[in-house]
């Protein structure tokens, strides 16, 4: 046999072993809830446009197209959101099935926020473009520089799990992070065409990989919803980044606290069984028992990863 047939032959037997390979259960990219703070303007900017409320908007448009987070509105969206049903709930308005009702709002695990602590306009002494209201517009040789620090924040225990600083830069190639403005009032055209407000995306575009690299030191769970036919209902579904065929661990949870001060210092699972989810919903996992038994479990259990 020839050379190039031995190796059109091995390649054919390579792509014949590769689709007769297993197809192996999706990991899923658990995701958490979190929320974005205001972040404070501690370097004195002041521009068409207000920075630190620019901040917000993007990186809360950012963490909810990166896909790795479920996104929850700003403090004022939701406290608008709190007063409609406080509203609804007094009786003033039309009672319906879509009324806003209390009680359901999702919580936050993660909380971000931060201060703006640098903003220098220019950072090669400018040239190019036009200066409007004392924002230059366009001018590719003038570059603005930003510095914020970041905080990420347990919601339970209101500790700071981790915080850095990002620099953003404007015309930094692939500072870009395509902002499309939504949930924003303010001065949009000022903002897109403003070196700051690119350099505002690139900074945020920073943190939002940061961001996404600290949820391996988040510990990721869930809770038994029912027992059902030998099947286990757990609180996350695809929204959550569950996927089908993944499986967890349930049980009891022991936690441990400082006897001083009541702090949570651990918590314990003590596995009853083992479950791999089935059938996936957009908030719910519908589970198989795949170790153990189902009679184990009850209701409120912990769900965890293996």
């Amino acid at each position: 046999m020839s050379r190039t047939k031995h190796s059109l032959l091995c390649v054919l037997l390579l792509l014949a072993a590769l689709v007769a390979m297993p197809v192996t259960a999706a990991t899923g990219g658990l995701r958490y809830t979190i929320t974005v703070t205001e972040f404070e303007n501690q370097a004195g900017w002041h521009g068409s446009w207000d920075i630190g409320d620019a901040w917000g908007a993007v990186m809360t448009e950012k963490l909810n197209a990166s896909g790795k987070f479920i996104v929850l509105g700003e403090a004022d969206m939701r406290g608008a959101a709190m007063g409609e049903q406080d509203l609804a709930a007094s009786g003033r308005t039309a009672q319906g099935a879509k009324a806003p009702v209390t009680g359901q709002l999702t919580p936050a695990q993660l909380l971000v926020k931060g201060a703006i602590t640098h903003v220098q306009s220019s950072t090669s002494g400018g040239g190019g473009g036009v200066a409007v209201r004392g924002i230059r517009l366009g001018g590719s040789k003038d570059k603005a520089e930003i510095n914020a620090t970041i905080y990420l924040v347990d919601s339970t225990t209101g500790q700071v799990k981790a915080s850095t600083s990002v620099v953003g830069q404007a015309g930094r190639k692939g500072a870009a992070v395509g902002y499309s403005g939504s949930g924003w009032g303010g001065d949009m055209a000022a903002f897109k065409n403003d070196n700051v407000g690119r350099a505002v995306e690139d900074a945020i575009a920073e943190a939002i990989t940061w961001l996404s690299g600290q949820l391996e030191d988040v510990p990721w769970t869930g809770s038994v919803a029912m027992i059902k036919d030998g099947q286990v209902y757990v609180n996350r579904g695809s929204r959550d980044g569950v996927a089908a065929g993944q499986e967890f661990v349930v049980g009891t949870a022991d936690v441990i606290r400082d006897p001083d001060t009541g702090e949570v210092l651990d918590t314990e699972v003590k596995e009853m069984a083992r479950l791999k989810a089935a059938t996936v919903r957009e908030k719910l996992t519908i589970c198989d028992v795949v170790k153990g038994s189902a009679a184990t479990v009850q209701q409120g259990m912990m769900v965890s990863l293996p």
